[in-house]
């Protein structure tokens, strides 16, 4: 029987538009009502998640940060962040490189790395055309001595040398950073901490087997927590690999694929079955 989901934000769970589709509220509380948690599993900070879920903020779990922050029935279960020497390295090789941008989530708001003014004004009108309006309201700066700092992502100019890019940052700063990419450019996290471990702290907290929990992904950030779970299920727009590993593929996040399937969910589990509706929206899907 499925106790717990896990789901990705943007690719996955959110429209076109980069919002939570407003049915999203009632399916979190009609899983609660069937003995289901739901926990989001992003690279967001946790207080902007607690502003994308308000209606039910408080009815619900949340692996923020892609791993680095966990949060289960109101508890912090883990806070890390990153190190003053770790994220002055990231910036200088970023720096090297005038087509790509590094953004950090800090206490303090959204950060721009950029070392000139010049390169970050030609960043702007990227930034504008992005669903996530935070970012044109950076502060073109690196963290101060003793900011806590749990995100950074990096947006391009150039995104056919993202992959060369990625490679850079793997040669350069592979033994502090895992580096992911995602359906709007690439992100990374401290070495060793991931949605699969941040799932894991909340499996753990409930006493629940891999079988007993369901994720939804899209993206390479995505993969390891896909790999966690019993039942992995990933939305029909998502990258290759994440595909090959899971279990079913639903709609994509365009036709509101996640939500569609929690109702199948949800529905499954009041006729009596386990909770993994038999629905397959793709011939790339395992059987």
């Amino acid at each position: 029987m499925i106790k717990l989901i896990a789901c990705d934000m943007d690719g996955t769970l959110l429209d076109g538009e980069g919002l939570v589709p407003p049915e999203t509220f009632g399916l979190i509380r009609e899983l609660a009502e069937v003995g289901v948690r739901f926990c989001v599993s992003s690279g967001r900070d946790h207080p902007l998640l607690l502003d994308n879920f308000a209606p039910v903020a408080d009815e619900m779990d949340y692996v923020c940060a892609n791993g680095a922050e966990v949060y289960v029935a109101g508890e912090c279960l883990q806070e890390e962040f990153y190190s003053v020497e770790a994220v002055r390295r990231v910036a200088e090789v970023t720096n090297l490189f005038d087509a790509h941008h590094l953004f950090l989530a800090s206490e303090e708001g959204i950060l721009c790395c950029d070392d000139t003014q010049e390169k970050f004004d030609r960043l702007l009108p990227l930034l504008e055309t992005r669903n996530d309006g935070d970012l044109v309201h950076a502060q073109r700066r690196v963290p101060r001595p003793g900011e806590r700092v749990t995100t950074g992502w990096f947006i391009t100019e150039l995104p056919h040398e993202i992959q060369d890019f990625a490679y850079v940052l793997n040669l350069e700063l592979g033994d502090l950073f895992t580096f992911n990419y995602t359906n709007v450019g690439m992100d990374f996290s401290t070495k060793g901490i991931t949605k699969a471990t941040g799932i894991a702290k909340v499996m753990a907290h409930y006493g629940l087997s891999a079988d007993e929990v369901m994720a939804y992904g899209d993206s390479m950030n995505d993969y390891e927590i896909l790999r966690e779970v019993g039942h992995p299920t990933v939305v029909a727009n998502a990258f290759y690999p994440p595909k090959q590993v899971s279990e079913r593929v639903v709609e994509s996040n365009l036709e509101h694929g996640v939500q569609r399937d929690l109702r199948r969910v949800i529905d499954d589990i009041r006729a009596g079955g386990s909770g993994v509706p038999a629905f397959d929206a793709s011939e790339g899907a395992r059987a």
